[in-house]
């Protein structure tokens, strides 16, 4: 594979993106910068193709990046590769409004392959090929220019042997049968909502103290505030005001301005300051949330009766049990709060109950509810029994 000097100059961009164009697939990795700002700063961006790989520099001046996203989010011909790829996603996104299509990731199909749940890029490198990736350069200040050898070098290896390890991942899922497994987690990957929404729906992504319609009204305007002051200001969420924060005002908002001297995590200076004006002005628009608004009450942890909450338990065995025979890893067969529905005698809407999940676990755990299955000992080892009416 040919490694290209670190991409600066307009002209070798569009001549890269043209050549790699004419490929099935690329594999796609992204260096970044967002401890200090709402927005990720994207710093480097690794691109290879079986033939070829290349670091492409966004800060450098005059760089023009269309021929790269015309590649990553207008062409529809070329599959784009990644390896946990939720991030670099979202930078595309912020800055094309796109998502990249067609899209695959490895670490879903290293999931549906026994690799374990979230498997890491050097681990997985690791598992398929026996190689120990450079870890030296892993807290690099992308940002900072010059950068030297030895960074570039580190960035490009994550994407030449993610074009190598690709190719293999399909051939063991056309093997085993199981592409077709990750079809839904793909598409879930790459829908637009994970990485564009309204500040009035950012309540929706917090954890909630109640369900209070009035507490709930109060946050929601209060991280909506928070939202659109975090993105006007490209600072992270948690320096304007932290969630729990967020959740101490909602369930005991302050009467006035001056109050919000004495709330934890807030400084003396919002007692009169214009930032402190512009919360208590989001409060005081705060209304209930109506009921249509209101969060499913979902039966989980606390709400399962005490033998639901027994079944789950089962349920959660027989998932590992079975995962570990179909050498698939358990979250991607099912989660915790599918399994204490089912428990709780919900069967609608379940992804448990349909497709491939019902062939490999799902049967099963409908049987093992309805008390057609059971747990037994034989010789000292666990095994699934059917118990006859």
């Amino acid at each position: 594979m040919k490694i290209h000097p670190l991409i600066t100059k307009s002209d070798d961009l569009a001549a890269l993106m043209s050549r790699m164009s004419a490929h099935d697939f690329v594999a796609v990795d992204t260096e970044f910068m967002r401890e200090n700002t709402y927005w990720p700063i994207l710093c480097l961006l690794q691109i290879a193709t079986p033939d070829e790989a290349a670091a492409i520099d966004p800060m450098a001046e005059g760089l023009d990046l269309a021929p790269l996203f015309d590649l990553l989010v207008r062409n529809h011909d070329v599959l784009k590769v990644f390896h946990a790829g939720g991030q670099d996603l979202e930078i595309i996104h912020n800055l094309t409004g796109k998502i990249p299509n067609p899209l695959f990731d490895t670490q879903i199909a290293a999931m549906a392959l026994g690799y374990g749940e979230q498997i890491g890029y050097s681990n997985l490198v690791e598992s398929i090929l026996g190689h120990n990736l450079d870890k030296g350069a892993r807290f690099t200040d992308w940002s900072r220019r010059p950068l030297d050898k030895r960074q570039i070098d580190y960035a490009i290896a994550d994407v030449t042997h993610l074009a190598t390890i690709f190719p293999m991942l399909v051939n063991k899922l056309m093997k085993t049968g199981r592409g077709a497994w990750l079809d839904e987690e793909m598409e879930r990957l790459a829908d637009p909502s994970s990485f564009a929404f309204e500040p009035a729906d950012a309540w929706k992504r917090l954890k909630l103290p109640s369900r209070n319609p009035q507490v709930l009204g109060r946050l929601k305007a209060l991280a909506g505030w928070r939202e659109s002051e975090a993105r006007s200001k490209n600072l992270p969420r948690g320096r304007i005001v932290k969630d729990d924060t967020l959740n101490d005002l909602a369930g005991h908002p302050p009467k006035t301005q001056e109050d919000l001297g004495k709330v934890r995590g807030l400084s003396s200076g919002w007692r009169n300051n214009d930032i402190g004006a512009r919360m208590m002005a989001a409060l005081a628009k705060a209304a209930p949330l109506g009921a249509d608004e209101l969060p499913d009450r979902e039966p989980r942890g606390p709400g399962l009766t005490k033998d639901a909450a027994l079944v789950s338990d089962l349920l959660k065995l027989l998932l590992k049990i079975r995962s570990k025979e179909a050498g698939v890893a358990a979250k991607l067969i099912a989660r915790s709060n599918e399994l204490e529905l089912l428990a709780a005698g919900v069967r609608d809407q379940l992804h448990i109950l349909s497709g491939w999940r019902f062939d490999e676990f799902g049967r099963d755990a409908l049987d093992l509810v309805e008390g057609r299955i059971g747990f037994a000992t034989e010789n000292g080892k666990l095994k699934l029994s059917r118990i006859e009416n």
